[in-house]
Parts: structure tokens; sequence; C-alpha cells
């Protein structure tokens, strides 16, 4: 007996019911947002200032809560779905999570294969995923060793990867600073035959990138 074939992720939908709790928070939300932050942008290239087209694995450093908040601006003209700790979804906010739903819930320390599955099923969808690799937010101001979930995603998917570097605002009267780099394709880098010793090679790669956007943020 063959084996039942896997179904393919349906393709996502420039119109879509089950998205219209987001797409209504985004555009009424999107625009005091811009106005009271007043996000500046710098891109590490001009590779980097393409848009971003079809799924994608977008990264990004991990100083506060607002994070999720600050990425939105990163590419504010696509929608993204965000993987965060599955005890916020034990929390009293947990009916606002789904009603929006675009949060991925994970175990950061013991991730399972139904959580991967998810994450790489929105991917192919041509959805855009929003993860911390540091795992967890610093405390210390200093960036923290990356885990390799977002490289493993990114090859099973064959989706590339966004890195953004945030600096949030001190005070109410700084910018916020969003810079973005060029995309890191990691399936064609890897020639599609990814191994333990290259998702290692990729994650450290990944981390490099982010301090490097870290420094050109830093630059005045």
């Amino acid at each position: 007996m063959k084996e039942q074939e896997q179904k393919k992720p349906k393709k996502a939908k420039l119109f879509s019911p089950r998205m219209i709790v987001l797409d209504f928070i985004r555009i009424t939300g999107g625009l005091p947002g811009l106005l009271w932050f007043r996000p500046k942008y710098k891109y590490i290239s001009k590779q980097a200032k393409k848009r971003v087209r079809g799924g994608a694995l977008l990264i990004a450093n991990h100083t506060s809560f607002r994070d999720p908040v600050y990425t939105l601006f990163a590419l504010w003209y696509r929608r993204q779905f965000f993987v965060c700790h599955k005890v916020f979804f034990e929390s009293k906010a947990a009916f606002w999570f789904r009603l929006v739903g675009c949060m991925i819930p994970i175990d950061a320390n013991n991730m399972n294969i139904d959580s991967f599955r998810t994450i790489t099923d929105r991917l192919k969808e041509g959805r855009v995923v929003t993860i911390f690799p540091e795992g967890h937010v610093r405390k210390d101001g200093v960036m923290q060793e990356f885990k390799s979930g977002a490289a493993l995603m990114s090859m099973q998917s064959k989706c590339p990867i966004v890195p953004v570097y945030i600096k949030a605002p001190k005070h109410w009267y700084n910018r916020l600073v969003i810079v973005i780099g060029e995309q890191v394709d990691i399936n064609e880098m890897s020639g599609g035959r990814p191994s333990f010793s290259k998702i290692r090679e990729f994650t450290a790669l990944l981390e490099e990138r982010e301090k490097l956007l870290e420094e050109y943020a830093n630059k005045k």
C-alpha cells in the first residue's frame, strides 16, 4: 500500500475572514503607532530594501515585551504570525491571542513536533512568521546565544530569513529605529542538504548578522 501524501498547506489569501480581527487591529492601530513611534528605517544594503514576498521567517532581537509591536512596523505591509511561549496562552489574555489568530504557542525549552509543523506550514502558506531566536527577553543588554530553531524552520519550509534589529526608544520623544538586513536563504546555501553541523553553522551566521545590524543601529 502506498503511503498517503501529506496535504500541501493552502496559500495565504489577501482577504481572509479568519484574519478580519487581525487586519482591523493592524489598520486602526497602525497609523497612531506610526505617528507615536515615528520609526526610522535603516537598510544594511540596497538588497535589504526589497519588499518581502511570499513566505519568510523574520528574526529579531528581544529586549522587551513590546518587541512584537515594534516588529509589526518592520514589515508593515505584511501580516505577521508570532511565535510566543505557551505560558501566555495559559494566562487571562489567552482569549485575545486566539481571537487575533496571529500567535503560535511553543515551549521554548522543549519544542514539540506539532508546534514545529504549525510554524513551517504557515511559512509554506506564504506567510510571515516572526520569532526571537534568543528565546527570551534579555536583561543585561547583551545579545544571548541564538537557538537553532530558526535555521531548522527555514530549512524545512525552504523560506528565507529576514534579520531585523529593533532599537527601542529610551524616551517618549525618541524615535524607534528599525534596521533591516538582507534576506538569508539557508536552503540555497546548504544545497538542500541540511546536516547538524550546517544547522549550527547557520545559527552562528544568523547571530553574527544580527550583531552587525546592532552595530549599524548604533552608528550616528
